[in-house]
């Protein structure tokens, strides 16, 4: 649908806003771009605008996105109403902080630890218990989500034995199981959409390890008892009809109400927050980080770039 008014635009964070495009021409119009619809033609001044989501049915020019790369707004190919993640479009080099930041603090072990305790404390409502192991952690997370799914079962009045199901064998799988893994994939791209605007790299996990999506599945453990578990419960006790298509509907509901992209964002800039390191700490990170533009150097951590280091002249 056009959008008439950009001031309520949601915002993704405090610099980052975003646009969500579905059923619709997009051109370019003079320096911007402008989205076509049977409802008319809507301008869209994309110099402020950092990141385009094209939905389904859309049919965008080359050189829109030659304008949208031209004015550094990031393009992203995701499902209705960015549920699903397919594939992105970076625009002009964007500043590379945060991910020198995710990076910074994945590399260091102690840093890790602490990012990995924060991202358990935050599925909590109450404060854990400092001297918890990350083994006694792990195990309040399976007993919180054990009681989550106890909790919709016995609202539900659907039967639940545990999480289980063969991907080799899908229609053989029980309907609840199948529902919440319709449900966790949409959360999933959602969640993906999110880490990639923010500027964050999907396959830095902290606590998931060794795929490219594991900061993903990281990130969207946040909220699956908000979002996919919920959602799973109420479609399977509504009968097993277009299960998955109903559950993708659903979420997609669930997603927009409760705002996610704003959230997942906002999550994202907390589980990174730098003001409670130690000054060990502190010191750790700053020999990590660079500004983006500077060379690495071996021996002198970073140098300037645009000169030349070569001991000869060039002529």
């Amino acid at each position: 649908m056009p959008v008439h008014n950009l001031q309520i635009l949601p915002k993704v964070s405090d610099s980052w806003t975003y646009l969500y495009v579905e059923h619709a021409i997009i051109e370019q119009d003079d320096k911007a771009i402008a989205i076509l619809n049977k409802e008319g033609k809507t301008p869209v001044p994309c110099a402020t605008l950092s990141l385009l989501m094209l939905g389904p049915g859309i049919s965008i020019t080359h050189q829109a996105i030659k304008t949208l790369a031209e004015n550094g707004c990031m393009v992203a190919w995701v499902g209705e109403e960015g549920v699903r993640f397919y594939a992105v479009g970076m625009g002009e080099t964007r500043s590379a902080a945060n991910i020198l930041r995710q990076a910074a603090m994945h590399s260091d072990p102690d840093l890790r630890l602490r990012i990995v305790r924060r991202m358990y404390e935050m599925r909590f409502p109450e404060k854990l218990d400092p001297g918890l192991t990350i083994k006694q952690i792990r195990g309040k997370e399976g007993a919180r989500v054990r009681d989550t799914y106890a909790r919709w079962s016995r609202e539900t009045g659907v039967k639940w034995d545990g999480r289980f199901y063969k991907q080799n064998d899908w229609r053989r799988t029980e309907p609840i199981n199948r529902a919440i893994s319709a449900a966790n994939s949409c959360l999933y791209g959602i969640v993906h959409a999110a880490i990639v605007a923010a500027g964050y790299s999907p396959a830095l996990g902290f606590i998931h390890t060794g795929k490219m999506l594991s900061f993903v599945y990281d990130v969207a453990d946040l909220y699956k008892t908000d979002i996919a578990i919920p959602a799973a419960f109420r479609c399977t006790a509504a009968g097993e009809s277009r299960l998955e298509s109903r559950v993708r509907h659903l979420c997609r509901d669930l997603i927009r109400e409760q705002r996610m992209l704003e959230r997942i964002v906002d999550d994202l800039h907390r589980i990174f927050d730098i003001s409670t390191l130690d000054q060990r700490e502190s010191e750790l990170f700053d020999r990590y980080y660079a500004r983006p533009g500077n060379l690495w150097d071996p021996e002198e951590g970073e140098v300037a770039g645009g000169i030349n280091y070569s001991e000869e002249e060039v002529s």
